[in-house]
């Protein structure tokens, strides 16, 4: 403020956002603050959401038992321990009865309803597992309703963009050491025309049957010959201390757990030759770890779901059309609102007219504490986006005014150490008209095409103030 504070006339403008350029055309100062009464506007949702605020006064207020459940929700979510302990080298070792279904990110919606690069990932799938020979044998399959869809968060699984994951595609099995329940997720390609971006040539067909052939393998091997596999929480914490915020940037991650899988697979019996190249493949990748993030912030906000009234969003998922959200106290229900497109810098040829609405499971990160809401430890990452250092500090302490608590193994360096804001309250974000910021990669909106920038999205507010309501319903408020 002091900026303000130095001039002559000096302005704080809440509200309507032209009030404060009028004083700016008069040559004053003015500051805007992007405020929105309580309730999303809605005098009725307000008066619930008041009641749904704790009441220290009274321990058996409907505010006062969120407040609770929250607080035991929070605690399994700071005590998780996400551990890669296996890889499966085909989906369908982990569900035998999976069959020709496909899993998708975000919530359920058909084929008529999905956007082209998820069109283009179910194709694509199609393609590898052999179930058609040409693209336009595989659409007319998918067009008819031959393959089943189901959502990945429903088989306790995460995907990156489309999240598509089928029967032959090998997957990171990451078990919570702390309370038992365990997290799946594919293997990352790599960037720019991949399948998760809508990619199906024969090239990215070729290199999805590489990695089931020679790079689970070879990771397997090394987890194997860890002892009690790979801390993923530890790296995680590590690589906040080295400009990652764990979700769009993931260099430093990669490079730890380059650093763990190395000398254990080269300490390995395993082929010298392919482990030699599956480790190249992972050394160029600096998004290789993003998946394993997805899984071990799966793994942590599973574990914090289904404390009954609790107001702690446990999963954020797009599917390239809608925006969902679950919340720990009100079951497998989604609440879904129309995604926003990402706003960001893109590479060089393509431009935000270009770009497909938010798309991904990899919200989760958000959910546990990383991504937007630890972008003040990624000073790299804010320059892809089109920000600034100060912006990414002001984000992070943005995200704190919606967030139940903070993580203190997760630091953020440019926050003096503070712990990542983590779990996420629906409560704040109706009170406070806070969305919560994702970081994201951007895809094209034709199929094929694949990433093409990289930017910042906020939650749409429909799905905070719907799931205010149905927690307002089982509380009888």
């Amino acid at each position: 403020m002091s900026d303000l504070l130095n001039d002559e006339l000096a302005v704080l403008n809440v509200g309507i956002e032209a009030f404060a350029e009028s004083v700016r055309a008069h040559g004053g100062a003015a500051r805007h603050i992007d405020w929105r009464p309580p309730g999303d506007g809605e005098p009725a949702l307000a008066w619930r959401l008041a009641a749904l605020l704790g009441d220290p006064r009274d321990p058996d207020a409907p505010g006062s038992r969120v407040d609770r459940a929250n607080g035991t929700a929070a605690a399994r979510m700071l005590a998780a321990q996400p551990r890669l302990v296996d890889i499966a080298l085909q989906a369908r070792d982990v569900w035998p009865d999976m069959g020709r279904t496909l899993l998708h990110a975000g919530a359920p919606l058909s084929w008529e309803a999905m956007c082209a690069p998820m069109r283009g990932s179910m194709i694509g799938a199609v393609l590898y597992e052999g179930w058609a020979k040409s693209p336009e044998e595989a659409e007319a399959m998918l067009g008819r309703g031959a393959i089943p869809f189901a959502q990945c968060h429903d088989w306790q699984a995460v995907g990156p963009m489309s999240g598509v994951i089928s029967q032959s595609m090998p997957l990171f099995v990451v078990k919570n050491t702390t309370h038992g329940n365990t997290a799946y997720t594919n293997f990352s390609e790599g960037i720019g025309r991949v399948l998760r971006f809508g990619a199906y040539s024969q090239p990215v067909l070729d290199q999805l049957r590489w990695m089931e052939t020679v790079l689970a393998p070879a990771i397997k091997a090394a987890v194997a010959h860890a002892h009690d596999g790979i801390d993923l929480k530890a790296i995680q914490s590590q690589a906040l201390l080295m400009g990652d915020e764990v979700h769009s940037r993931n260099a430093a991650a990669t490079g730890l757990f380059f650093m763990a899988v190395a000398p254990a697979l080269t300490g390995s019996d395993f082929d010298r030759a392919k482990a030699a190249a599956a480790l190249a493949f992972v050394a160029a990748n600096s998004q290789f770890f993003l998946n394993l993030s997805m899984a071990a912030a799966k793994a942590t906000m599973d574990a914090a779901h289904g404390v009954e009234h609790s107001s702690i969003v446990t999963a954020i998922a797009r599917n390239g059309v809608t925006t969902a959200i679950r919340v720990s106290g009100l079951g497998a229900h989604w609440f879904e609102a129309p995604s926003d497109t990402p706003e960001g810098l893109y590479f060089p040829g393509f431009k935000q007219a270009d770009a497909n609405p938010d798309l991904g499971d990899s919200a989760i990160c958000e959910t546990a504490g990383f991504g937007g809401q630890s972008l003040a430890a990624s000073p790299a990452l804010v320059k892809l986006v089109g920000g600034s250092v100060a912006q990414a500090i002001a984000y992070s302490r943005e995200m704190a005014h919606i967030a139940w608590t903070r993580n203190p193994t997760m630091s953020l360096p440019n926050l003096e150490f503070a712990g990542a804001p983590a779990g996420i309250d629906v409560r704040k974000v109706v009170d406070t008209g806070i969305r919560p910021v994702l970081t994201t990669g951007i895809a094209h909106r034709t199929a094929g095409v694949g990433q093409i920038g990289a930017g910042i999205v906020r939650v749409p507010m429909g799905c905070f103030t719907q799931a205010l309501a149905a927690l307002a319903d089982a509380l009888g408020v």
